[in-house]
C-alpha cells in the first residue's frame, strides 16, 4: 500500500535533513498552490510554493491572491 500524502511528506522531510511541516503549514502552502495553480497554468503551483519557502506564507497568499 502506497503511503499518505502526510507518510511521504514526513518521509521526504527526514530525507531532506528538514523538518516535516506541520498541519497549519501544509494546509497554508497548499492554500498558496491552489492559488497559483487557478490564476496561471498548474505548473505556477510549486514554483510559487518554492519561491516561499521559508518566508511568511500568509503574506505569500495575499500577494498571489492580488495577482490574480
Amino acid at each position: 500500500m502506497a503511503p499518505t500524502a502526510e507518510e511521504w511528506i514526513a518521509r521526504f522531510a527526514e530525507a531532506l535533513g528538514k523538518p516535516a511541516p506541520d498541519e497549519d503549514t501544509m494546509e497554508a502552502i497548499l492554500e498558496l498552490a491552489s492559488v497559483a495553480a487557478h490564476s496561471s497554468e498548474r505548473k505556477a503551483a510549486p514554483i510559487a510554493c518554492w519561491l516561499a519557502a521559508g518566508g511568511d506564507l500568509a503574506e505569500a497568499q495575499r500577494i498571489a491572491e492580488s495577482l490574480s
